[in-house]
């Protein structure tokens, strides 16, 4: 394995808590010295450097946009600097890079190329809902963005129950805010009674934060509005 420079996997907070609630000061000292990054918006990573540091020098580091906009084979590129011994960042607009992220293709080069990958500790949406879910932590699997048509849809959701009951597995999956009450329609409307189902929404933000974890039969008559929040939905069938 090669020696010296690093990919650094750099967590970004998911809400508008003060970072020092939910990073470690040992994060912005690497931070500090890093002046190439692999990230998924640019705007939101000059700002959350800002944050770590109101004197970062912006000016003076390199950004490379990983999102779905990237032509992939250009990815490669972003690790030049790594080859000439400099340490590089990859920050995800929130939470962990290269989990649910684009970032992976990057760590996936690093390793392959035999660079040293060194993972940050810091907020993850997916594993604090599940934490705080009651749902099995031994075993889950998260599935990322379900169909957007409405049959397809149900008929994702009514697998992901079967699978949860038969493997004894929490199935975690997100959704884009804005049609985060239509998710827990869907939900209401085709899982059974007795499937439990966690929403798990802004999650590190005191003021608005709300994980609940109840049986479907009881979300059919709870009032909620989880729409243009940043939510996780977990569910449980035994």
């Amino acid at each position: 394995m090669k020696s010296g420079a690093a990919l650094y996997l750099i967590p970004v907070n998911i809400s508008d808590a003060p970072l020092s609630a939910v990073l470690p000061q040992g994060n912005i000292e690497i931070i500090r010295p890093i002046r190439h990054f692999i990230v998924e918006n640019v705007r939101t990573a000059r700002r959350f450097l800002k944050k770590c540091d109101p004197s970062f020098n912006i000016a003076e580091t390199t950004f490379y946009e990983l999102n779905r906009h990237t032509d992939l084979r250009d990815v490669g590129s972003y690790l030049e600097p790594l080859r000439r011994g400099e340490p590089v960042g990859v920050m995800s607009e929130a939470g962990c890079p290269a989990v649910a992220d684009p970032g992976s293709l990057a760590v996936s080069i690093a390793q392959r190329e035999g660079f040293r990958v060194v993972p940050l500790v810091g907020p993850s949406s997916i594993l604090m809902a599940l934490m705080a879910s009651g749902f099995n932590g031994q075993g889950f699997s998260f599935n990322g963005y379900l169909p957007i048509d409405g049959k397809e849809r149900d008929k994702k959701l009514r697998e992901l129950e079967t699978q949860s009951r038969r493997n004894d597995m929490t199935q975690i999956f997100i959704e884009t805010p804005y049609r985060n009450n239509r998710m827990v329609e869907s939900l209401v409307r085709v899982l059974k009674g007795d499937t439990m189902l966690c929403v798990a929404c802004d999650i590190t933000d005191k003021e608005r934060e709300s994980i609940v974890s109840l049986p479907i039969s009881r979300w059919k008559t709870r009032k909620y509005d989880y729409d243009k929040r940043p939510a996780i939905f977990l569910i449980y069938s035994k």
